[in-house]
C-alpha cells in the first residue's frame, strides 16, 4: 500500500538522482551539461516544495490544527533552499564552477537534513492523522508531481 511517506520519499529519491547528474556532469567540468541536469534538478525540487505547500501541509493543518509546527519549519527551509536553488542556476549560467560548487555543497547539507526530519518525522505523522484523506491526497501529490 502507498503510504505518504513511501510516496514522498520515493521523490526525494528520484531529486536526489537528478541532483546526482548535474554533480557528476560537473566533475567533469562540463558546465552547459550540468546546467541541463541543474534545471531538471531544480524543476523537480520546486514541484516537490509546491506539492507539499498546496497539498500536504494544508490537509495536514487542517486535520491537526498544527499550523506552527513541523509545517511551519518545513516551510521556511523551502525558503531558504529556493534561495540556494537560485544562486547555484545564476553560478552555472555565469559559468563559475567554483561559486555553483560552494552553494551546492551547502544544498546538500540542507536536503539531507530536511529530508530526514521529512521521512522520519512528518510523513509519518501525516500518515498517521490522515488515513481518511489518504486516497485523496495521494491522487493529488502524484498529480501535483507529475506536472514536472
Amino acid at each position: 500500500m502507498t503510504t505518504i511517506r513511501s510516496l514522498m520519499t520515493d521523490d526525494h529519491r528520484h531529486c536526489d538522482d537528478l541532483f546526482a547528474v548535474a554533480e557528476e556532469a560537473m566533475a567533469e567540468n562540463k558546465i552547459s551539461t550540468a546546467a541541463a541536469a541543474f534545471a531538471c534538478f531544480r524543476q523537480a525540487m520546486l514541484a516537490h516544495f509546491a506539492a507539499e505547500e498546496k497539498t500536504l501541509f494544508p490537509t495536514f493543518e487542517a486535520k491537526t490544527g498544527m499550523s506552527m509546527g513541523p509545517t511551519q519549519v518545513m516551510r521556511l527551509e523551502h525558503t531558504q533552499m529556493r534561495t540556494l536553488l537560485d544562486d547555484a542556476a545564476a553560478a552555472l549560467a555565469a559559468g563559475n564552477a567554483d561559486d555553483y560548487l560552494g552553494v551546492a555543497e551547502t544544498l546538500v547539507i540542507m536536503m539531507q537534513q530536511h529530508n530526514m526530519k521529512e521521512e522520519n518525522i512528518l510523513y509519518p505523522m501525516c500518515d498517521q492523522h490522515l488515513p481518511g484523506e489518504l486516497p485523496a491526497v495521494l491522487e493529488r501529490l502524484n498529480s501535483d508531481l507529475a506536472l514536472v
